[in-house]
């Protein structure tokens, strides 16, 4: 087995290769669930050091046998439907960014052949168009430009972290008609793509943008696409104006709460029914399968997980689309639609 040097603070070496602040939210809570069941205890830092030091200490076989049977054990945990299939594999990606952050080697393609019965997705569905359009009556004028962008660019909601108003672009044809925005998500990032919205979410955004102006906030590029609320009033004196010249970016968590109180209030999503553990679509995920469920009935395939920012793996030597040809694949879809 090769010696390895422990890192001054294990942890913080997983904690550098998460960029998405929604991976940097959700991985270290899996990597904990791991660490809890091979017994390590204290702080998420105390196991990460523990970890590593039983790595040193006992060797890569006896660490193999750990995770293999963490491994069998979820698998079981899944076979009573106690957890979904599907979470088996977040658990093994994030102990396996663990290790490679601290150059602890695993044969992982072993380890993985415990999960031969895991389903690559979860056994959930897209909303309809009738729920959609409940959750668009929502009384909150953030939630119409919010699920317009969402639903028809299938990003992630961690990537409202990003945005601003300089990262939206319209294309307009030869009549000077908006046909189509570009959406920069994950800017200047290493994840960094382009995805295309609707002329209608690009309006609803304008639109917005508009609103807030019009109380006395000074737009420009910079801006945030979302923020916090702020009172409007007829009355003419300073409170009018009050909060909303002081604009504050509403996080991705904030944007997930928004959504989850649409979905509640209107109707939407109901309380489980016992023996039920999960509800039939996910709150912010679900708008990412309806995008991609009705793009992939018309755009080529390969132009989805383009726009949805997915690798395409060794196809990405070869098939190297120009924006135009991607842009006019997605319009495509989109008139198909209004057709």
């Amino acid at each position: 087995m090769a010696i390895i040097e422990q890192a001054t603070n294990p942890l913080s070496e997983f904690i550098y290769a998460l960029k998405p602040p929604e991976t940097r939210r959700q991985w270290p809570n899996r990597l904990k669930v791991v660490f809890h069941f091979l017994g390590l205890t204290g702080s998420l830092e105390d196991q990460a050091s523990q970890f590593v030091n039983l790595y040193r200490d006992a060797g890569m076989i006896t660490v193999y046998e750990k995770l293999t049977g963490f491994i069998s054990y979820q698998v079981e945990r899944a076979g009573k439907k106690e957890i979904s299939f599907a979470t088996i594999p977040n658990y093994l990606k994030a102990i396996k960014l663990f290790c490679e952050m601290n150059d602890i080697q695993m044969n992982w393609k072993k380890i993985s052949r415990g999960m031969c019965r895991v389903r690559q997705a979860a056994n959930d569905r897209a909303p309809t168009l009738s729920e959609i359009q409940s959750i668009l009556e929502y009384p909150d004028r953030r939630i119409k430009p919010i699920i317009y962008t969402m639903i028809s660019s299938g990003i992630r909601i961690g990537s409202w972290d990003y945005f601003k108003w300089k990262h939206v672009k319209p294309f307009e044809n030869e009549n000077g008609e908006v046909v189509a925005a570009k959406l920069i998500v994950y800017a200047n990032e290493a994840d960094e793509y382009d995805s295309f919205i609707t002329p209608e979410a690009y309006r609803s955004l304008k639109d917005w943008m508009e609103f807030r102006a019009s109380y006395g906030e000074k737009i420009t590029g910079e801006s945030w696409l979302m923020r916090n609320i702020w009172q409007t009033t007829n009355m003419d004196y300073g409170a009018k104006h009050g909060l909303a010249t002081a604009p504050k970016k509403l996080k991705s968590s904030g944007i997930k709460r928004l959504i989850e109180r649409a979905l509640w209030e209107q109707g939407v999503r109901e309380p489980l029914k016992e023996g039920e553990r999960r509800h039939e679509w996910k709150a912010a995920h679900g708008f990412r399968k309806f995008y991609k469920t009705h793009a992939e009935q018309i755009m080529k395939p390969i132009n989805v997980e383009i726009t949805m920012g997915h690798s395409i793996g060794i196809s990405a030597s070869y098939y190297r689309p120009t924006e135009r040809e991607v842009l006019d694949d997605y319009i495509k879809n989109e008139l198909s639609r209004a057709n």
